[in-house]
């Protein structure tokens, strides 16, 4: 749990610099990358949503986009002293989630891991992987011939 607080700070020292790219861009870059009718719609979100669209952005696990909403917010010009409170408590909060896992999981993850029955498991899904990595490439190679 020690480590709640310096992942906390490290992630809003992150968005501190990606708002400062961001924030200067301003709402003209989005413009050149996002579609009108999408940009709109942000927009209205961000004005009346935008603290929950950050706090679950925060909470949500690594495939969410992240970024994304830290650069949409920083372009329409949300409150930067609000924009950090809001990362730093959202992402204190997930990473004690995350502690408070590892401490009660913890053990028992690791019997799990080390038993026989997971490591046939995981040999025979690294298996099927390399399989498949191999079909998907042998494919790969005979579109990219017949072109």
């Amino acid at each position: 749990m020690l480590c709640v607080l310096p992942a906390a700070s490290g992630s809003t020292i992150g968005v501190f610099l990606l708002d400062l790219v961001c924030r200067k861009g301003g709402e003209k870059s989005l413009k050149r990358r996002v579609k009108p009718r999408l940009l709109d719609y942000l927009k209205g979100q961000m004005q009346n949503h935008a603290a929950v669209a950050l706090v679950i952005s925060c909470l949500a696990p690594p495939p969410f986009s992240f970024g994304a909403s830290i650069a949409v917010a920083s372009a329409f010009q949300y409150p930067r002293l609000r924009l950090l409170f809001l990362v730093f408590g959202a992402r204190a909060f997930r990473y004690s989630l995350v502690g408070w896992a590892a401490i009660y999981f913890g053990r028992r993850i690791l019997r799990i891991a080390n038993s026989a029955e997971f490591m046939w498991f995981m040999g025979g899904f690294i298996t099927f992987c390399l399989i498949g990595s191999i079909v998907s490439i042998i494919n790969w190679v005979r579109v990219g011939r017949s072109r």
